[in-house]
This record gives structure tokens, sequence and C-alpha cells, in this order.
């Protein structure tokens, strides 16, 4: 399932109070975005415990329980996980990886808030929560009379929401200077082969790993960690920008003058990583009309011109990653720029072309 309108982690909890204290919510969002961590703060957030059912380890009879006999007839009785007296938020992770028995066991559950004779108590709430088949994860089709019988929200990755967690969650500071620069590379999406990618828990995984081996860790282990965490071209990054941390050798020293671009060729990873983060510094700085560019980006841009010229000097092709197009050929940095460029430097654009 697709949908044009999404909310952020900021902006979920006040959805869910308004819908799912009246209606069961179905989540969907991407792998490792953190869907399930954000239904427990909330649960937590209205005092209630989170009873997790994992959809792809459940059968039906999980659900409706097992036959009994009373007075001489039968009757099912539920699971303890489900059968409480005080109420509580019933969270049910990977429901559209369920088989299509498990589902239609949750219809009751969901809609009517009941399973046999088995009522859910007062103050309850249903959230359902599954990954898009288009992530390439398993998911299985929902059928019709599941899909109408929940409210469907779309959770997004924010980079913003993440980071302001990440700041008081004891995240390694590596990790999160690194995004605070690199705020696109937080998420990626799922690759159709078996490898590793970028996501929020990933990022929390490397940063669990750094914290582990601390920071005098060896820069072969790092690679390890890295490759084994994020998509390969973040890894590549994030290990040249560990190694301007150790070196002080930063994009802001690059700037001022005060050291020039690496020209080493064991420094290529370092060079493409100061090139990358360049670039998004003046993405990110320079106004989209020179007119009313601050006195700041004006400075950033005349110093922007003479750096892409040392560049170009030390490598062509690094220095075109910096004013290149994004993947639709649509220039990214403002047109006045890049004429000033070509002016300046006819023949890396001239390359480019």
């Amino acid at each position: 399932m697709q949908a044009g309108i999404t909310v952020s982690a900021a902006e979920l909890p006040e959805v869910l109070l308004h819908v799912a204290v009246v209606r069961p919510v179905f989540l969907w969002g991407a792998p490792g975005i953190g869907k399930s961590s954000l239904v427990r703060a909330f649960a937590e957030s209205l005092g209630l415990e989170c009873v997790t059912l994992l959809g792809t380890q459940l059968a039906p009879e999980d659900l409706i329980g097992v036959p009994q006999i009373v007075d001489g007839r039968s009757r099912f009785a539920p699971p303890v996980a489900i059968a409480r007296d005080e109420p509580y938020c019933l969270f049910l992770d990977e429901l559209n990886a369920s088989s299509a028995e498990v589902q239609k066991a949750f219809y009751s559950l969901i809609l009517d808030r009941r399973i046999g004779e088995y009522e859910l108590p007062e103050g309850s709430v249903v959230i359902g929560a599954g990954n898009r088949a288009t992530d390439n994860a398993l998911a299985r089709p929902m059928a019709s009379a599941l899909v109408n019988r929940l409210v469907h929200i779309h959770l997004r990755a924010s980079a913003t929401d993440w980071l302001r967690w990440a700041g008081t969650a004891g995240i390694h500071p590596w990790v999160l200077d690194y995004l605070r620069n690199r705020p696109d590379h937080l998420w990626t999406a799922p690759p159709k082969t078996e490898e590793p990618f970028s996501t929020p828990r990933s990022w929390h995984m490397l940063s669990d790993a750094l914290h582990s081996y601390g920071d005098d860790v060896a820069d072969e282990t790092l690679r390890v960690l890295a490759f084994g965490t994020l998509s390969a071209a973040h890894a590549s990054a994030f290990r040249a920008y560990v190694k301007t941390v150790r070196h002080a050798f930063g994009l802001d020293a690059v700037l001022k003058g005060e050291t020039g671009w690496p020209s080493a060729p064991e420094d290529r990873d370092l060079l493409y990583f100061l090139a990358e983060t360049f670039r998004a510094r003046l993405i990110k700085e320079l106004a989209a009309d020179k007119a009313s560019a601050s006195p700041a980006a004006r400075q950033l841009a005349h110093r922007g011109k003479a750096l892409l010229v040392e560049l170009a000097e030390i490598s062509l092709e690094v220095a075109q990653v910096v004013i290149a197009a994004d993947d639709d050929g649509r220039p990214v940095l403002p047109t006045w720029f890049l004429v000033e460029v070509s002016r300046d430097l006819p023949r890396l654009v001239a390359a480019r072309a």
C-alpha cells in the first residue's frame, strides 16, 4: 500500500491520541524507521502496558484460544496475553505478514474488540503495523475486509525528528555529528538484493557497536561495522568522516583555508566525503536568488568557487560531484552560482556536459 499523505515521528503521537483511542489504526512504513518503538512510546504516554503480538509467529488458535467444557458446554478460552482485566495497548506487529487465516482471526478483535466471549477492557487501544510490499519485506496482501476495519497511517523517516530524539538517547557522537551534516543518509530505500541498508535502526545498531568498542576502534574494525549495518555508499562516507574527526580534517578547516583538499591517493575516500559535504553545504546555504543572498552566503559562494578550482586541480571527477545535477538531471545548486562557476572554471562545466 502506498500513500501520498504521510506523517513524521513527531506528528504521529497526536494522530494516535485522537484516532487510536476510538478506532483501530494500522501504521505503514519502511523497515527500520521506528514503528514499533513509536507505538510502545505512545502506549507508555497513556500509562498503558503495550502487549505485542507478532503476526509472523501466530497461528489462528493463538488468538481464538482453546475449547473448554463449562457446565456441559464448550467455549473458547482466550490466551492470557490478550485476556486482561485492565486496559492496555494491543500492538499487532507485522500483521500484514501473517497468514490469511491469522488475519481473519483478527477481524472481530480489531473491529468489535472481542475474541469469543472476551471483550477488551474499556480504554484499550488496538494498533497494527507492517511494511509495504514495495519495501522488499515480508508482506502478504491484506484482505479488503481487514483493510476496511482499520484507519491507515503512513509513517515517513524524518531526520529532524530522529536527531532530536538521538541527542538525548545516548547515540554515539560520531553518528550524531555525521547525520547532522548528512541528514539525507539517515534512510535509504530497501535494496532488491540481500545487503545492509541505512535506516534509523541500522544507525542505532552502529552506534551501539561503536560504544562497545570505544573511540579507539581500529579502522579495519570500523569498516566491518559500517559496511555491516549501512548502505555501502553511506558506510564509505562514514569511514571518511571518522578519518576527519581523528585527524582534525573537517570541511570547516578547508573553508577557512586552514588546510587544503587532501590529495594523497590513500585519502581519496576522504576527498569524496569532503566534496559531498561541501556540496550539501552549498545546497543548504546558497539562496536561489543571488539578490536575496545574505553576506555570509555570498562569502561562501566566493570561497566555494575558489575551492572548486583547487579541487579540480586534484580531481576533475570529484569536483564534478559538487556541481552535479540530481538523478533526474535537474540542477540542485542555484543557477546564478553555476553560471559564475562556468565563467571561472569552464573546463569543469564542459567536462560535466
